[in-house]
């Protein structure tokens, strides 16, 4: 049993150092939305807004220090 919990911490750790490291490497996205702006008959007016996110240093850093922590726990549990 707990070689699967061990199991479980690995992929958990590893999960989270994937994701930090893509934050260090893609501190920002955008996402566009299309919004209806008037419609008058047959005819719809349009407009398309982008919004920018910023993934902050400090949580991509902290994920990355999770998820080591979790790896090495793992390790330890399989011990």
């Amino acid at each position: 049993m707990s070689s699967l919990s061990g199991n479980g911490l690995l992929i958990c750790g590893a999960v989270l150092v994937c994701l930090g490291v893509g934050g260090f490497a893609f501190p920002v996205f955008m996402t566009q939305q299309t919004r209806d702006v008037a419609k008058i008959g047959d005819v719809k007016i349009q407009t398309t807004e982008g919004t920018s996110y910023i993934i902050p240093p400090l949580l991509s850093g902290g994920a990355v220090v999770l998820g080591v922590a979790l790896i090495g726990a793992g390790f330890y549990q399989r011990r």
